[in-house]
C-alpha cells in the first residue's frame, strides 16, 4: 500500500493553484488556508487523491466571507426575528453597495463643507411622516426609546401603565431599559385596566413624560380599558408613544396596529419605532415628533453612542424612496395569488414527492400585530423533508403542522419559487429515495 503521507503535496504548493489564489483575493488568506489544510488532512487519510486536493479545497469554500447563509423564509411569518426580520428591497441592497465605499455621508460635495450626517435619508423619512416636525435615526428601536429617556428623564419619573410594561424579546423589559439610563418608572392602573385619572394623579413636578407602549407581541382581552393618545395629550406632561413595529401610516390589513402618523395627529410629542419591521427597512430606530425635543436629543452626548452607520442610512433612504419593500408586498398579497403560486410549485415537484397546495394562515411576526391572521397558501409536504430542506442550499425553513411540512409562500419572493421547487426536489431525492 502506498504511503499517502509521502505523496501529499505541501501547503504552499496547493495555495499556488490559480483557483485558490483567486479565492484568497475574494475571501481572504486565512479562510482559504483552512480549507487547504482540511483537504490535505483528508489526503493523508487516503480520502482525497493528491492531484485533487486543490479541487476539493475550492469546492469546500463559501461563496462569500461570512458564515451567514441566505435562507428562504417559508415559515408564514413575514417579519421573522430569527431570520433577520425585514428582507431588504433590491433598491436598498444596491444602496448599501454604493455606501460601502467612500461616500458623501457627511460632506456637501457642492461646497466641500461638512454637512449633517445622512441628510438625504433624514429628508426621506421626514417626507414619509409629514406629521412629524423633525426626525432622527439611531441604531434600533430600543435605542430610540433609550435616547428619549436619557435625554428627557434622567433622575425623573416616567408614568406608564402597568399593562404596558412589556418584555420586548430575549428577556429585555421596558421598565429595565428605562431604569438602565437613569429614569424612575411610575406605574399606574392595573394589568388590565387604566384610566385617565390614574395618569393625572401620578403627574407631578418630577414627571418627565407619559409613556404609552404598544403591546405589540401580546393581547389582553376581556375586562380591559386603556387611555388613547388623544386623551393623554390633554394632560400637563409630554406624551411619548413607542409604537414598536415601525408602521408609518395606517394599513388596511392591520386596523389595530398603531402608526406614527396616527399617534402624532392624536397629540403625541414624540414617537419611537423600529425600521426593520413593518417599514421593511434595515435595523434602525426612529425618533419622530416635536422639533425642540428631537433636536435636543440629537445633541445629547448619548446620541453619539447610538449613531447609525452609513450602510443603514443608505438602505433606509432607498426603502423610503424606492420600490415597495418585500414586507409591504407580502402584506398586500392576495390569497388567490398565493394559491396559484403554490399550485405551480406543486405541479413542478409532484413527480418526486407528495406535494399538495393548501390554505394557510400567516402572521406578521417581529412583535407586530399580535393575533392578526393573514390568509395565505402553502406547499404541503411529508414532514421528513424538514431537516433536509433546512440544511440544503439554499436552506428552506417551513413549519410542521398536523403531521405535514408546510412551506408558506407569503414571505417567499415569487422569483424564488423555482429555487424553492428545486430545493424540494433535491431534498426529496436525498431523503425519500
Amino acid at each position: 500500500m502506498p504511503d499517502n503521507r509521502r505523496s501529499t503535496p505541501r501547503v504552499d504548493h496547493v495555495l499556488g493553484d490559480p483557483g485558490l489564489r483567486e479565492a484568497a483575493a475574494r475571501l481572504g488568506n486565512d479562510l482559504v488556508k483552512r480549507a487547504v489544510v482540511d483537504a490535505l488532512g483528508r489526503c493523508r487519510a487516503g480520502e482525497v487523491a493528491p492531484s485533487n486536493v486543490a479541487t476539493v479545497a475550492i469546492a469546500s469554500l463559501p461563496r462569500v466571507a461570512t458564515q451567514m447563509r441566505r435562507v428562504i423564509n417559508a415559515t408564514g411569518v413575514i417579519v421573522h426575528t430569527n431570520l433577520g426580520r425585514a428582507p431588504l428591497s433590491s433598491a436598498a441592497i444596491d444602496a448599501i453597495v454604493v455606501a460601502a465605499g467612500a461616500t458623501d455621508v457627511e460632506l456637501d460635495l457642492a461646497t466641500g463643507a461638512r454637512c449633517r450626517r445622512g441628510g438625504s435619508a433624514l429628508a426621506a423619512l421626514a417626507a414619509a411622516v409629514p406629521d412629524a416636525e423633525t426626525v432622527h435615526v439611531v441604531n434600533n428601536g430600543a435605542a430610540a426609546l433609550a435616547l428619549v429617556t436619557a435625554g428627557l428623564a434622567t433622575g425623573r419619573n416616567i408614568v406608564v401603565s402597568r399593562g404596558e410594561m412589556v418584555e420586548i424579546g430575549d428577556g429585555f423589559r421596558i421598565p429595565e431599559l428605562l431604569e438602565s439610563v437613569g429614569a424612575l418608572v411610575r406605574e399606574v392602573g392595573t394589568t388590565n385596566r387604566v384610566r385617565l385619572a390614574d395618569y393625572e394623579s401620578a403627574i407631578d413636578d418630577d414627571t418627565a413624560f407619559i409613556l404609552k407602549v404598544h403591546p405589540s407581541n401580546f393581547l389582553v382581552a376581556g375586562f380591559t380599558s386603556s387611555v388613547p393618545v388623544a386623551a393623554l395629550s390633554t394632560l400637563s406632561a409630554p406624551v411619548v408613544v413607542d409604537i414598536g413595529s415601525g408602521l408609518l401610516s395606517d394599513h388596511p390589513r392591520l386596523p389595530d396596529e398603531p402608526s406614527a402618523a396616527t399617534a402624532l395627529r392624536a397629540g403625541a410629542d414624540l414617537v419611537t419605532a423600529s425600521g426593520d419591521k413593518l417599514l421593511g427597512g434595515p435595523q434602525c430606530g426612529l425618533v419622530l415628533g416635536k422639533q425642540t425635543l428631537v433636536e435636543s436629543l440629537r445633541r445629547n452626548p448619548f446620541a453619539r453612542a447610538l449613531r447609525v452607520d452609513k450602510l443603514t442610512l443608505a438602505a433606509l433612504e432607498a426603502t423610503l424612496t424606492g420600490p415597495t419593500p418585500p414586507v409591504v408586498v407580502a402584506l398586500s398579497a392576495s390569497e388567490s395569488e398565493l394559491r396559484e403560486r403554490a399550485e405551480r410549485v406543486c405541479a413542478e415537484i409532484s413527480d418526486v414527492v407528495d406535494a399538495v397546495a393548501v390554505e394557510s394562515v400567516a402572521a406578521v411576526g417581529g412583535g407586530g400585530a399580535p393575533g392578526v391572521e393573514i390568509p395565505s397558501a402553502a406547499v404541503s409536504l411529508p414532514p421528513e423533508l424538514a431537516d433536509a430542506l433546512r440544511s440544503g442550499e439554499p436552506p428552506v425553513v417551513g413549519h410542521v403542522r398536523d403531521g405535514r411540512l408546510l412551506l408558506d409562500l407569503i414571505a417567499v419572493n415569487p422569483g424564488d419559487d423555482l429555487v424553492l421547487g428545486d430545493a424540494v426536489r433535491r431534498a426529496a431525492k436525498s431523503t425519500l429515495g
